[in-house]
């Protein structure tokens, strides 16, 4: 692929790149100060790019993670290798600097000349991080990487030695100016079970290929975040997908970096203003798919539910047929703690419905962050409160007296009464399905907090 971006029209953005477990993501992690892509002495831990803003000295930059670069994957088409090649060219392209690392240890490559000329094609320039010098005495061996005709920074991840010189040098070829940031954007975590569909989905949204589509179950390893933006000028909403490893059970995981991928995805479950969670109609939902439901629900995460693959699953039914208005109550029957949620059927490969798929995120997304008017608040409970009311406590009837917001991602309300611990779950459940009625909260969890209040009059009366 060639290069047909010029250094002027590059991101302000440092592409790492290199062979399998040379330390690419240790060396991502350090500089970007936390954990962010999985380390793991398996070899091809990383595949798809990871993207995260870094300041340095002063100077906000891009940084990009990319998978290890394995000679064997050029020329294969529609495997993971070529997938991870794809990612690591459009890395190089976008980037005004790149990284190219190499382990001191294993001294000079011919995948890493390779790499080298990846990177001279592109046309980007690099710096060679020659990694794993923990010691002074392992310098020595960075003459052995003189051949790549790069200049070479000895590093060590594990040791944080050599950044300083490596970035100061790295960061000099950056355009001027800044890395646009966009400030809390909301984060849209696409989470499922293997093979549901959850990087193509995202694909489909973005008209490229973002994030590597394999049929091997696991191919999505890390939580890949993704900028995105629905409309335009004043009216623009800033999103951060996020693909998430496919979660299978828990028991079921036999290897550590599956074992990581997992807790990254239940992590951005639990960082999500907008959970997405992608069944195969074919398959679904299965009881994998209950029980990510039941995670989004009990961390009280927003949710859209998505039945994708919809068109092969009406393609491989009897002549009954198989229709939405069927499927979709015995699927809200077998997922009652998502009954709140918008259901939508789609097709990641045809497109059916994908871009109303946009529009209900986007719905569910500004309910969110709602902020409830006081008085209209009080009103609605008040109404609720006059048409059913709950069991009394003995002698002792249960009094509202007042609410407020106190919350938003969930919605969070503090209802103030005289004892807390006379309704129980069905009456709660009953005034959040008031409010769900009176706001639209469509999608988005509501808390309700009762807070104990004693009248001024009847602290008297005790008296």
């Amino acid at each position: 692929m060639g290069n047909d971006m010029t250094p002027a029209t590059r991101r302000r953005a440092i592409a790492v790149v290199g062979r399998p477990n040379v330390g690419k993501s240790a060396i991502f992690n350090r500089v970007a100060h936390e954990r962010v892509a999985i380390v793991n002495d398996e070899s091809g831990v990383t595949r798809d790019r990871l993207v995260r803003p870094v300041v340095w000295r002063d100077q906000a930059f891009d940084l990009i993670d990319t998978g290890g670069v394995n000679l064997n994957d050029s020329g294969r088409s529609g495997t993971i290798g070529a997938g991870i090649l794809e990612q690591v060219r459009t890395a190089l392209e976008e980037a005004a600097s790149a990284i190219l690392v190499v382990d001191v240890q294993a001294g000079l490559t011919p995948v890493d000349e390779e790499v080298a000329r990846m990177v001279r094609k592109a046309g980007v320039p690099c710096h060679v991080a020659v990694n794993k010098c923990d010691l002074p005495k392992h310098d020595a061996g960075v003459h052995d990487f003189e051949p790549l005709s790069f200049e070479l920074f000895p590093v060590s991840a594990l040791h944080d030695r050599g950044f300083d010189a490596l970035l100061e040098a790295a960061v000099r070829d950056l355009p001027p100016g800044a890395e646009e940031s966009v400030t809390n954007p909301l984060r849209v975590a696409i989470v499922g079970r293997p093979n549901a569909g959850k990087s193509s989905y995202i694909n489909r949204i973005l008209h490229n290929d973002r994030v590597i589509v394999s049929e091997i179950a696991g191919t999505t390893r890390d939580s890949i975040e993704i900028p995105f933006s629905i409309g335009r000028g004043d009216h623009v909403r800033h999103y951060k997908l996020i693909d998430t490893a496919g979660m299978r059970h828990f028991h079921s995981i036999d290897t550590a970096v599956e074992r990581y991928s997992h807790m990254r995805a239940q992590e951005s479950i639990k960082k999500a203003d907008v959970v997405v969670l992608v069944m195969d109609a074919a398959e679904g939902p299965t009881t994998q798919d209950k029980r990510i439901a039941a995670l989004i629900a009990k961390e009280n995460r927003s949710c859209v539910v998505l039945v994708n693959k919809w068109d092969i699953a009406q393609e491989s039914v009897d002549e009954s047929g198989v229709t939405q208005a069927k499927y979709e109550p015995e699927l809200r029957k077998a997922m009652p703690f998502l009954d709140h949620c918008p259901v939508l059927f789609v097709s990641a490969k045809s497109g059916f419905n994908i871009r109303r798929s946009l529009e209900v995120i986007d719905q569910v997304a500004a309910q969110t962050r709602a902020t409830l008017p006081t008085g209209l608040l009080n009103r609605v409970i008040g109404e609720a409160y006059e048409r059913i009311k709950p069991p009394s406590k003995g002698r002792k009837h249960f009094k509202i007296f007042y609410a407020a917001q106190t919350g938003t991602a969930p919605v969070r309300i503090r209802i103030f009464v005289n004892d807390a611990g006379i309704p129980g779950a069905n009456y709660t459940s009953y005034l959040i399905k008031a409010l769900r009625g009176a706001f639209g909260l469509e999608g988005v969890p509501v808390v309700i907090n009762y807070r104990e209040r004693v009248r001024p009059d009847a602290k008297d009366s005790r008296r």
